[in-house]
């Protein structure tokens, strides 16, 4: 008998940011909890929009015939697939972030 594969394990490629949407739920509403129901939805929706960013941005490398992704590849694909204002947020914090992170 054939089991169909679990995507939730360890090796399903997708990572699991329950942590980080608990810990900002409770930074934004500290009195409001969320279902794992719910938890396991949002940790969807974010693996879906990584990868479609992923996707866009390696396309983008690819018609530019180059083999290295830039961060302008990155931040083009944010702006292709995200709502405008929400786009020049996630840029804006993702640049806040990566200098910081070469701060370090």
């Amino acid at each position: 008998m054939s089991r169909k594969k679990s995507r939730s394990g360890p090796n399903s490629g997708h990572r699991n940011y329950s942590l980080y949407i608990n810990r900002v739920l409770k930074e934004v509403v500290p009195q409001r909890s969320i279902s794992s129901r719910t938890l396991d939805v949002m940790n969807t929706a974010i693996n879906n929009i990584f990868e479609h960013i992923a996707m866009e941005a390696q396309n983008r490398m690819c018609s530019s015939n180059r083999c290295t992704l830039t961060p302008e590849d990155i931040q083009k694909a944010v702006c292709s697939l995200l709502p405008e204002k929400l786009a020049k947020q996630a840029v804006a914090f993702g640049g806040k972030a990566v200098h910081k992170f070469v701060q370090s």
